[in-house]
Formats: C-alpha cells, sequence, structure tokens
C-alpha cells in the first residue's frame, strides 16, 4: 500500500514533490508550521513574512487541484474550498462584487437609452420642423447623466 503511495507521489510534479517533501501533510496544522501563514517569534516578538507569497500559494493550490491533492495542503485562503465558502458567506450576507463602472451603470444607461427611443418619432418631428437642428438651445446627447 506504501509503495502505491509512493509511486503516486513520484508522479507529482517536481514543486508539488518539494513542497511535500518539506512540508508533509497533516505536519502544518498549527499557526506556528503553516508555511502560508505569518508567524510571531518567540523571542523578539517580531512578525515573520509567510514561506510563500499569495502568489505562489495560489499557483501551488492551482497545480494541486490540477492532480487532485489540494486537501493535502495547509491551510491558505486560496485553496478552493475556503474561497467557496468565503464567497457563500459574502452571498449570505447580500455582499456583491464591486464590478466595473460600466457594469454598475448598466441598467440606468439601458433605461435611459429606451426613454430615449420612445421620444425618437417626437425628436425627429422637432428637428424637421425647426430646419435640421437650427434654433436648437440643447443639441440631444446620448451621454448619460447620473
Amino acid at each position: 500500500m506504501a509503495e502505491q503511495f509512493i509511486s503516486l507521489a513520484r508522479q507529482l510534479p517536481t514543486r508539488l514533490q518539494t513542497f511535500f517533501a518539506k512540508y508533509p501533510p497533516g505536519t502544518c496544522n498549527t499557526a506556528r508550521t503553516n508555511p502560508f501563514k505569518p508567524t510571531v517569534h518567540t523571542v523578539t516578538g517580531k512578525w515573520h513574512n509567510p514561506v510563500f507569497s499569495y502568489r505562489r500559494q495560489a499557483e501551488l493550490c492551482k497545480m494541486a487541484r490540477k492532480w487532485g491533492v489540494e486537501e493535502l495542503l495547509p491551510h491558505s485562503k486560496k485553496r478552493s474550498d475556503i474561497r467557496e465558502e468565503q464567497r457563500l458567506k459574502r452571498v449570505a450576507k447580500g455582499i456583491h462584487v464591486k464590478g466595473t463602472k460600466e457594469e454598475r451603470t448598466l441598467k440606468a444607461r439601458l433605461q435611459m437609452r429606451m426613454k430615449a427611443m420612445e421620444n425618437m418619432p417626437k425628436l425627429i418631428e422637432e428637428w424637421k420642423r425647426r430646419g435640421h437642428g437650427k434654433g436648437w438651445k440643447e443639441w440631444p446627447s446620448g451621454k448619460a447623466r447620473f
């Protein structure tokens, strides 16, 4: 049985092999031994950065997910199960992702466009009646004013 696990472990990418050799599964349960978390020096009381940055944590988690060994990694914000948990908490609270300005203002722009399309026959009629724009104080604009 152990030989089977060893042969499976040798099939992993070298990056995962070296990680699991240095930090075997089940040994990184506490905050002091977790390479993904910052630690406090016991004597000086100073904080030390995590061994792996968020970018490298994400790369390791993606690689482990691809090979099906993600649950063997220590606790990290970048693990898919924890990310899903956090997403569900945000949804339960009603907190949405900020999004881009274009996404946030889309509904108002579509409403304004629909209103402009409804008023278009009147606008065309007035345009023709006034001599194709002569005497207009304000030109119609497609830009939204919020």
